[in-house]
């Protein structure tokens, strides 16, 4: 089968991008590592005034989604440009918000589609730990089949690979929603943060090959561009091959959204797109040499990011696993 996006959704991906190469996204993740937030903020501002938040919350709270196809198509771009901030962890928000209901849902839903509010997420496996927790308006943890706003200590747990996820001890406060529709809510969460992610490391995998081969064209050796070696070929051909595989079962999951094959879909998506980018992060460092792990050029960042993403929403071996038992 093939997946063809229709004009709209082309435009809106490709004016994301455009908006996105201008606004100097690396200095916003080098700076938010630091605890500076005001330009990610200002990133997450513009992000939404393009639309991307409101494609996860539903139209009675101010959005126009769910749209997993929108989606998909927006989380490439982003993780394209490495935007800094728990961007995956709210959409996931707005899908358990908006599965849950109550006055939380009421509360907080207009905000996320305004861009007014970053929410982080901790769900199994990651419980107790958030991403960002210190930067987010709102931290919500599903603990004991239930759902609850939690608070966030004031240091991470570590240092990270990369600056800009960080992650935070949290501990769980007022119950928002429980029972059998709470517990359905945080699997929907997950299953769509699962696949927000993997769209994440797709055109993040795709950025780091792009930035791959326009180097390869320029650094000469032994009196030759290394693009024209064989081996070189053969690496970045290698790696475009796993991404393009991988991209058809993005938006296959995304297709499934809302029927029973969702979660297998979107679990192989996540295999694909971990393999796929972290294949490609690793070709980009052999392509680059010594200066892909300089802090100051900025393909480092997407390098790390790569390795980061690759077990973050469940290993691969988690994703596999539940393919398999879906089968």
């Amino acid at each position: 089968m093939k997946f063809v996006l229709d004009a709209e959704q082309r435009m809106f991906g490709e004016t994301l991008h455009k908006l996105l190469a201008e606004a100097g996204t690396a200095e916003a993740v080098r700076v938010w590592g630091g605890g500076e937030t005001a330009p990610g903020r200002a990133l997450w501002s513009s992000i939404a005034e393009a639309g991307v938040f409101a494609l996860a919350v539903p139209e009675e709270h101010g959005g126009a989604g769910p749209l997993p196809v929108e989606l998909v198509t927006a989380m490439e771009v982003l993780g394209r440009h490495a935007v800094p901030g728990p961007i995956v962890e709210t959409l996931a928000a707005a899908e358990l918000l908006g599965r849950a209901g109550g006055a939380a849902a009421a509360g907080w839903l207009p905000k996320i589609a305004e861009g007014e509010a970053l929410v982080s997420l901790a769900l199994p496996p990651s419980v107790p730990y958030a991403l960002d927790g210190d930067a987010a308006d709102l931290v919500l943890i599903a603990s004991g089949g239930g759902v609850q706003e939690a608070a966030a200590d004031e240091r991470p747990v570590c240092d990270s690979l990369d600056p800009a996820r960080r992650l935070f001890r949290v501990a769980p406060g007022k119950t928002l929603a429980d029972g059998d529709d709470a517990r359905a809510a945080i699997d929907a969460a997950y299953d769509l943060g699962v696949l927000m992610c993997a769209a994440q490391q797709a055109g993040l995998g795709r950025a780091l090959l792009d930035v791959s081969v326009e180097y390869a064209k320029t650094r000469k050796q032994f009196g030759r561009p290394i693009g024209e070696f064989q081996a070189i070929k053969h690496h970045l051909a290698g790696a475009m091959v796993e991404l393009e595989f991988a991209r058809p079962l993005l938006f296959g999951a995304a297709l499934a959204y809302g029927t029973p094959e969702f979660r297998r879909d979107v679990s192989a998506a996540k295999v694909a797109a971990s393999a796929a980018s972290y294949a490609t992060a690793k070709v980009a460092l052999q392509v680059h040499g010594a200066i892909g792990y300089t802090d100051e050029y900025d393909p480092s960042l997407w390098i790390r990011k790569a390795r980061v993403l690759h077990s973050a929403w469940g290993s691969p071996a988690d994703h596999r696993a539940r393919v398999i038992a879906a089968l």
